[in-house]
């Protein structure tokens, strides 16, 4: 790593910073402005009275909220993890985090748990109405994280692929599992599983949002702070603690941090696509490999490229009299870009540093 690489320029960060907020704000003027009703917002602002206010109080701005938080913790865990692991195909989904939330949300909606209170009644005071499926599919996605810790200790330097090939495994017994329970389900809860599998946008509440947004901030922070031993870490684990970087304790923070945020973001939306493969791809391209950076500009991107994803979902209902699934909308333009991506490199993706 050259001296160039280990300095970052202040008024780079500063720069390109200012510009990830800048097509941040767009993205999110666009999202409540446009759907398949277009308000106006001086008019939604001006009179709270009025169908644009309320459209834009109830609907726009809780939906483009939300997708700010789960894309900017998708994105930032999709390149911390591609770093970590020394894998440019890994993205938030690959340490079976995925299939924990898919599998306990699934359970939950083929038994009908609508709400917490459904889970535990008497056990969750005015909590008692919090999402069941969100509940379940966080702590899904928790004992995920748990197993595939617990089974990748005492690997050492192959701690990464040991967690790397759990993570796979889990998913590949989570989704027999959900293909048993839709087997099983009744017809009108195998539509709802569906729909949630396919990742959609909703309508939170306030305290809901909230929380989600702490927990994002909180973990997105970790992955800051620490993206710098990260990049000493991609050269190799050897190299990396000769250097004086806590290896395996950087690893274990780092690990739990993206799978809290990633379990924070399926529970809330279910299974959202590409967002953290397809992002930091691009900014690594253009921007170069030096994590101090991605991270925080893949949050920025992430956040601005779900809530765009989920306009063109909106707009949908126009051409198809519904509303895709804005999981659908990443896939179709995740999945071009990232083969475009591929043949303007010249192959495969290479991970940075050594194995």
């Amino acid at each position: 790593m050259t001296r160039q690489g280990r300095r970052l320029s202040a008024s780079r960060v500063l720069g390109l910073g200012a510009a990830g907020l800048v097509l941040l704000a767009v993205a999110f003027a666009i999202a409540v402005r446009f759907g398949e009703q277009p308000i106006s917002l001086s008019a939604a602002l001006g009179d709270p009275q009025s169908s644009d206010a309320v459209i834009f109080w109830s609907l726009r701005l809780p939906r483009a909220l939300l997708g700010i938080i789960v894309g900017a913790g998708l994105a930032a865990s999709g390149t911390t993890l591609q770093g970590l692991l020394r894998n440019p195909l890994a993205d938030p989904f690959v340490l079976g985090v995925s299939g924990g939330a898919a599998l306990g949300a699934t359970l939950a909606l083929a038994l009908g748990l609508a709400t917490v209170g459904q889970v535990a009644p008497g056990l969750f005071g005015g909590l008692s109405r919090l999402s069941g499926p969100a509940l379940l599919a966080f702590a899904g996605a928790g004992g995920s994280v748990l197993f595939v810790l617990a089974a990748s200790r005492g690997h050492s330097s192959r701690a990464p692929y040991a967690a790397l090939l759990t993570g796979v495994v889990f998913n590949a017994f989570a989704s027999a599992a959900i293909t048993l329970i839709k087997t099983l389900s009744a017809p009108d809860r195998l539509g709802e599983i569906l729909y949630w599998l396919a990742g959609s946008l909703g309508y939170e509440r306030g305290a809901t949002l909230g929380l989600a947004a702490l927990l994002q901030l909180a973990a997105i922070a970790v992955m800051v702070a620490l993206s710098g031993r990260l990049n000493l870490m991609m050269l190799g684990d050897e190299d990396a603690a000769a250097l004086g970087v806590p290896v395996a304790r950087t690893r274990r923070l780092l690990l739990l941090a993206t799978s809290a945020s990633v379990a924070g973001a399926v529970a809330l939306t279910g299974l959202i696509g590409f967002v953290g493969l397809i992002v930091p791809h691009v900014l690594r391209l253009a921007f170069g490999p030096d994590q101090r950076l991605l991270v925080p500009l893949s949050a920025l991107g992430g956040a601005a490229f779900l809530v765009l994803a989920d306009v063109l979902a909106r707009v949908s209902f126009a051409f198809f009299g519904n509303e895709l699934p804005v999981g659908v909308i990443t896939a179709l333009l995740g999945g071009p870009l990232f083969i475009a991506l591929l043949y303007r490199r010249g192959g495969a993706p290479r991970a940075e540093g050594r194995g």
